[in-house]
């Protein structure tokens, strides 16, 4: 695949240069250059929150019928799924998954652009009965300019997460996407431009995130911010936000814990694990990174998931076309050495690498898939997030310290419980401490699912209907008679 060399901006409708020079982006699987793109600056956060500023002061999104600019939003969704290839492509080389999960993720942006821009027309105020003499009722209103600060595990999904809640609620955005992984968000302002949206609607800028990203965090002129990344991170972009008093999402991360039970059905388990702990080379926030197994089952569990982790094919992901047992690379050497490090780690606190725990001895940001046993709550493989192919194996005796354990961290993003009893089932979901439960089959649910953490997992709530919420304000007019 040919890619062009140099990638731009883009503010106000046109394809500009940055402040900050040129930034390499590489290919994680050898470290090979894909292409260079433009580093924004504090200076060109400014003029893109100016260009979304003034569109949004215009009306021009506000004075269309929600079902036109609905239509608007589900056409940057065709667009993405017209390019699909060359998107899906260029995705995997800059991130190193394989070529068949960046198809995914192509595929999942365009259902967001689908699912909000078929609920634009749905967001309807309330009328409130005061008596004769008066008609009372609520309207949303956007907020204006949506801030974005996007993380690099999913750059493309992430990006169409929020831009599109953020268009049918007819706010004008500006989005900061990962350094690391920039290349596919530029996808968006071509959708955006084909589909005809006004100029300043969509603004998208590459920036470091200490540079670009504290200055849009901390703009005056926005008036809502979204953020997922680590927690020091979105501790920073809120209380940059609380300085200008701006409401912020924030998604942290977890350290996810699935709890199988003697009756679970362990085919079905270890393809939850498959998909739970290896997709993406485990760089998933809401990933299966702790599996807390009864007793019963436990032995069974471990011998499984090493087979699994040992069967995965490693390599670079361009070269892995086919849905399968395959995995790439991690997205940097930064983050596969951080990887490794906690392994070592664990396994100087006692516990066991069952298989897996170092880098692959080949050229790349390369992991083995990873299985420890022998994991006690309090150890740092268990408390802190990996953020990588890597699973820790807690034995348990009951229910009861099942669910203790999956609530005995500092983070609640999501939980699991594998069980064929319902009721036990469900028990477990009401105690389990986190914003979304599966039962059966991790990652189940979808777009229309809401999303979001409790604890250091971070606040608000993205995906469904829920999402839309963040986006708007509720206005009340209260008409005397």
């Amino acid at each position: 695949m040919n890619i062009k060399p140099f990638w731009q901006n883009f503010i106000n409708g046109r394809y500009v240069d940055g402040g900050a020079g040129r930034l390499a982006v590489t290919n994680p699987a050898d470290g090979s250059l894909v292409a260079e793109i433009a580093l924004a600056d504090a200076a060109d956060i400014d003029r893109a929150v100016a260009a979304a500023r003034a569109c949004q002061k215009s009306g021009v999104l506000s004075a269309m019928r929600p079902v036109e600019l609905g239509r608007l939003v589900r056409a940057m969704g065709d667009y993405i799924l017209a390019h699909k290839d060359e998107i899906a492509a260029t995705l995997s080389l800059e991130a190193g998954k394989p070529l068949w999960e960046a198809h995914i993720e192509v595929a999942g942006a365009a259902r967001y652009f689908e699912y909000y821009g078929n609920q634009a027309e749905t967001m309807e105020g309330k009328s409130i009965p005061l008596g004769a003499k008066y008609l009372d009722f609520t309207i949303y209103e956007p907020y204006g300019v949506s801030a974005q600060i996007i993380p690099w595990n999913f750059p493309l999904e992430m990006v169409a997460r929020s831009l599109s809640a953020g268009l049918a609620t007819g706010n004008c955005c500006v989005i900061k996407t990962p350094e690391l992984d920039p290349l596919t968000s530029t996808y968006f302002a071509e959708a955006a431009m084909a589909v005809g949206l006004p100029d300043g609607a969509v603004n998208i800028l590459c920036g470091y995130g200490h540079e670009a990203g504290a200055a849009l965090a901390g703009h005056p002129d926005i008036n809502q911010v979204v953020f997922t990344g680590s927690v020091k991170t979105g501790i920073a972009v809120a209380t940059a936000a609380a300085g200008n008093v701006v409401p912020a999402v924030l998604e942290l991360g977890g350290k996810s814990a699935a709890i199988v039970m003697p009756d679970a059905d362990i085919d079905n388990f270890m393809e939850s694990l498959r998909w739970g702990i290896f997709f993406n080379a485990g760089q998933v926030c809401s990933a299966m990174s702790r599996v807390i197994a009864h007793e019963a089952v436990h032995d069974e569990i471990v011998e499984r998931a090493s087979a699994l982790a040992q069967s995965l094919d490693v390599g670079p992901g361009i070269e892995r076309t086919e849905m399968g047992a395959t995995m790439g690379a991690m997205i940097s050497d930064g983050q596969r050495d951080r990887a490794e490090g906690l392994c070592r780690g664990a396994v100087d606190d006692g516990a066991r690498a069952v298989t897996g725990g170092h880098r692959l001895n080949r050229e790349g940001s390369f992991l083995e898939p990873t299985v420890f046993d022998r994991v006690t709550p309090d150890m740092t493989i268990a408390q802190e997030e990996v953020f990588g192919p890597v699973v820790s194996i807690l034995k348990v005796k009951d229910d009861q310290e099942a669910i203790a354990i999956a609530n005995g961290t500092d983070y609640g993003l999501v939980g699991g419980v594998f069980t064929r009893d319902l009721d036990r089932a469900t028990h477990t979901a009401r105690q389990i401490r986190s914003g979304q439960v599966f039962v059966n089959e991790w990652f189940a649910g979808g777009v229309e699912t809401p999303f979001g953490g409790y604890g250091k997992s971070g606040y608000g709530r993205e995906k469904g209907r829920e999402a839309l919420l963040n986006y708007v304000q509720t206005k009340n007019i209260a008409i005397k008679m």
